[in-house]
């Protein structure tokens, strides 16, 4: 019987790279970049560190919606190589990086605070207290 393989048209192209020494070359500057994120928790607060290199501070929005959090920026990236006067290479990006995710718990947007430096986005977006958990009764 013949081997039946499978179509996979999201197939990664570093597979077939894998195990040369040869990869790919992938250029930094005409692609999008990518917001990292990452989200720590303790009793009150939840601190979050966003990647935004590139981004100037009055280019990124920030809303909250309950725990609903949403981070946007506008990103101008340029790079430029010359020759003697002459340009030789330039390769530009302008663009927007999105990230929007959901918390456990809603938080309290009135007091949360938004720093940015050297490229990296810090919140700290205290819980909502609800009180104590409320308990229907089943009838």
């Amino acid at each position: 019987m013949a081997n039946i393989a499978r179509f996979d048209p999201f197939f990664d192209v570093d597979d077939l790279f894998r195990g040369l020494r040869v990869t790919p070359m992938r250029s930094g500057a005409g692609t999008a970049p990518q917001m990292k994120i990452e989200v720590k928790e303790d009793d009150n607060s939840y601190t979050i560190h966003a990647e935004v290199p590139g981004a100037k501070k009055e280019d990124i929005k920030v809303t909250v919606d309950g725990n609903q959090i949403t981070v946007s920026a506008e990103i101008k990236r340029e790079t430029e190589k010359k020759e003697k006067g002459r340009l030789v290479h330039s390769e530009r990006y302008y663009g927007n990086v999105y990230r929007s995710f959901a918390l456990d718990t809603a938080v309290d947007e009135a007091k949360g605070s938004a720093n940015y430096k050297d490229g990296v986005l810090e919140l700290v977006l205290p819980k909502k207290s609800n009180g104590s958990p409320t308990r229907l009764k089943v009838s």
